[in-house]
């Protein structure tokens, strides 16, 4: 995935992932159950600062109020300060 966005400072790019409709169980969850802001995403661009500890296409886990809603050639990313940026996905 080729972005032209290229974060300043502290800030990081990430295309947040909405959360499945089904269950490991294979339960189908109504849409008002999973209309939840995304708390995970996949890293697509990083800022300038030395400070950010994440690096392009991992995956992450985020505050759940964080961040600046983008639309980019029609696709929905999230800007999110590093600090806002709980956890490394493995």
């Amino acid at each position: 995935m080729k972005t032209n966005v290229a974060p300043l400072g502290e800030n990081v790019l990430i295309k947040p992932e909405k959360p499945s409709k089904k269950t490991s169980t294979g339960i189908y969850l109504p849409s008002s159950a999973t209309e939840e802001r995304p708390q995970e995403g996949k890293v697509i661009a990083i800022g300038t600062s030395k400070e950010i500890a994440v690096k392009k296409n991992q995956k992450v886990i985020f505050r759940r109020f964080s961040g600046t809603e983008v639309k980019i050639d029609g696709e929905e990313y999230m800007i999110i300060k590093n600090d806002d940026i709980l956890a490394v996905i493995e």
